[in-house]
């Protein structure tokens, strides 16, 4: 017997109209939850003041776009809210400036209806997964309660800074993180030397990586940094 889907809270950000109904509405009978706005800012205000399972966020939004709009809720949000981005847009440039933003998934418009919910249902069921005191990926295991990582099974010697790097990077994974985004849920608004990350990262990888066969942690130049686990399969 095929067990009943999971009903998601799910806010949508969608500037057309018709795109929004036909979505809400099909979703709906499916037995999820909408909240539903066509401005940007509107969106990262209810994103970051009602807790959602998911996002559903256009791309091309009026004053404050997607990007921008899934940028501050990357840095502003005290936990990482699956996020699947819908746009028109379908070159190799488009989507990998959407999950640089920090996009955990993207749809390209016209679409099913029904992928659209089956794209949903598999990101709320990765999230859980990765909101567990401890989060398993391959070789690598982060353990928030007890604030130690481990490698292969080995304890990795972390300070505060790196452990909560690794954290980050490992609750994204396997998108990319941007320097912006990782300084501001390091450090928040308050400032930091220019050479801080460089040095923090520095000293993750020494712990991290340099012990081990090959590394993990990798940087993606220009933008930021992610976490490659493919590795060791």
């Amino acid at each position: 017997m095929t067990s009943k889907p999971a009903s998601l809270s799910i806010l949508l950000v969608e500037d057309q109209l018709s795109v929004a109904r036909n979505i809400s509405e099909y979703m709906e009978e499916k037995g999820h939850v909408f909240d539903f706005t066509g401005q940007g800012q509107h969106g990262l205000d209810l994103a970051l003041e009602n807790y959602y399972d998911l996002i559903i966020l256009d791309l091309n939004l009026p004053v404050m776009d997607g990007l921008e709009v899934c940028q501050q809720i990357r840095a502003k949000s005290a936990r990482h809210i699956p996020i699947l981005m819908l746009t028109a847009r379908d070159s190799i440039e488009d989507k990998v400036s959407g999950f640089t933003a920090g996009a955990d998934d993207y749809l390209t418009k016209p679409f099913s209806l029904q992928e659209l919910e089956v794209r949903c249902l598999a990101l709320s069921r990765r999230h859980l997964l990765q909101t567990n005191d401890i989060l398993t990926l391959g070789c690598l295991s982060v353990d928030r309660k007890r604030q130690q990582a481990t490698r292969d099974g080995k304890v990795l010697n972390l300070h505060a800074m790196g452990f909560r790097i690794l954290t980050e990077l490992a609750e994204a994974y396997p998108q990319v993180v941007s320097r912006s985004v990782l300084s501001q849920k390091i450090w928040g608004d308050e400032p930091t030397e220019s050479d801080a990350m460089r040095s923090h990262i520095y000293q993750l990888r020494n712990v991290l990586d340099k012990p081990f066969d090959y590394p993990i942690l990798k940087t993606v130049h220009g933008i930021g940094f992610t976490l490659d686990i493919n590795n060791e399969e």
